[in-house]
């Protein structure tokens, strides 16, 4: 199996490719038409990405069939392109969970106690203790988290070794979920915003959370709150943010943001760091050496099942409910040509095939093909499978 990747990645994650076999190519400053050609070149079955853009011309180039993002989100990934032509697309959640709430804490802390404008003063050779000295403290104040994935529990444990409240919204967090976690859950993240000292994002991006965080939720927190965000910029209506900053004080640390640079050096613009009280980072939440490491062995063990079974792990475009509104059970002897004389015999009833196992019991003798299928065989149709090859014990259908 051939994999490139496309992307800095570490020496453990190449050598554990090919200790299972693997031929590894690695281009990893390979992106856009470079890439599209590499693809084609190389005829890679795999492609390993981190940052780096894969479009629907990628996709439709070559012989993929798995694209790994060795990373959390796949929002740099076509997954509807890779989806229509049967391309696996997975990632690595997790792994990079305690690294992102470290960077979290570490903008939360340096807001707190102007870290980076007192940095900038001494290397100016300025001296001003007596306003670097007015700081809130954390111990105490009312920690708000949008999203408690892995990050957003990272991130609620540390507050927790601060000493800090919180509270908390995500689509999944019920009252059972909360107690473990040891939160107020809130039913709105307006809520959250208003009770909160700091509110930090951690909310994957999806269609239903671009742009959620926006005016209403600014509006809603306390003058000179901070405010954090180390997951997606696209969650944050950013011109928001800034009228909130200029308007009410609100305070920011940023590893993510609007008019990031694509590459990995150069320049950038971006007028709300211009802007007092707002800091930032280059988009490094994940990037230690322990989260780096952690994700390597994952997108091993992610090829290796693919390898060995022809499913990788941590899929995500699968579908989670397809078109089938019948279950075909058809028992059989397990001899060649059966499965296809029933897949035959559906083709004609114009019956497609949307999910089929075959179980093949003890002995090896007989088997049953469960076969998910996308409207009910009449009558004649189920008098067809049956008849339709002397190896057929029998057949029946339930409605899903």
């Amino acid at each position: 199996m051939k994999v490139l990747v496309a992307d800095k990645f570490e020496d453990s994650g190449r050598r554990g490719l090919a200790e299972i076999g693997c031929e590894v190519v690695y281009e990893p400053d390979a992106s856009g038409d470079d890439l599209l050609a590499a693809i084609e070149r190389t005829s890679a079955e795999v492609l390993v990405v981190r940052s780096t853009k894969v479009t629907r011309p990628m996709l439709e180039k070559g012989k993929l069939s798995l694209v790994v993002r060795a990373g959390a989100g796949t929002n740099t990934i076509d997954v509807d392109a890779a989806s229509e032509r049967g391309i696996w697309v997975a990632n690595c959640p997790g792994k990079n969970a305690v690294a992102v709430a470290e960077l979290t804490f570490a903008l939360l802390l340096a807001l707190d106690r102007h870290v980076v404008d007192a940095s900038s003063d001494l290397r100016g050779g300025r001296w001003n203790k007596k306003d670097y000295s007015k700081a809130r403290g954390l111990y105490g104040r009312t920690l708000g988290v949008l999203g408690t994935g892995m990050i957003g529990r990272e991130v609620i444990c540390r507050a927790r070794a601060f000493g800090m409240n919180v509270v908390a919204w995500s689509r999944t967090l019920g009252a059972e979920l909360a107690a473990e976690l040891g939160v107020d859950a809130k039913a709105t993240i307006t809520e959250v915003a208003a009770a909160a000292d700091v509110l930090s994002v951690h909310l994957a991006l999806k269609p239903e959370t671009r742009g959620l965080v926006g005016d209403g939720v600014f509006a809603s927190m306390k003058n000179g709150a901070f405010f954090l965000n180390t997951s997606r910029a696209e969650v944050v209506d950013q011109a928001a943010l800034e009228r909130a900053v200029k308007e009410r004080g609100i305070r920011a640390g940023l590893d993510v943001f609007a008019e990031e640079p694509a590459g990995g050096s150069g320049a950038v613009e971006a007028p709300i760091f211009a802007l007092p009280g707002v800091i930032g980072t280059h988009h490094i939440g994940a990037s230690t050496d322990q989260a780096q490491e952690a994700i390597a062995a994952e997108t091993v063990r992610i090829v290796r099942l693919y390898k060995q079974s022809g499913r990788p792990a941590n899929v995500v475009n699968l579908a989670t409910k397809t078109l089938a509104t019948h279950l075909v059970a058809v028992r059989h002897y397990d001899r060649v040509g059966v499965l296809a004389a029933v897949f035959d015999c559906l083709k004609k009833a114009g019956i497609n095939v949307q999910e089929t196992e075959n179980i093949v019991f003890d002995g090896g003798k007989a088997a049953v093909a469960r076969i998910h299928v996308d409207r009910a065989p009449d009558a004649s149709v189920q008098g067809a499978l049956r008849s339709c090859t002397p190896d057929i014990l029998d057949v029946s259908v339930v409605a899903l």
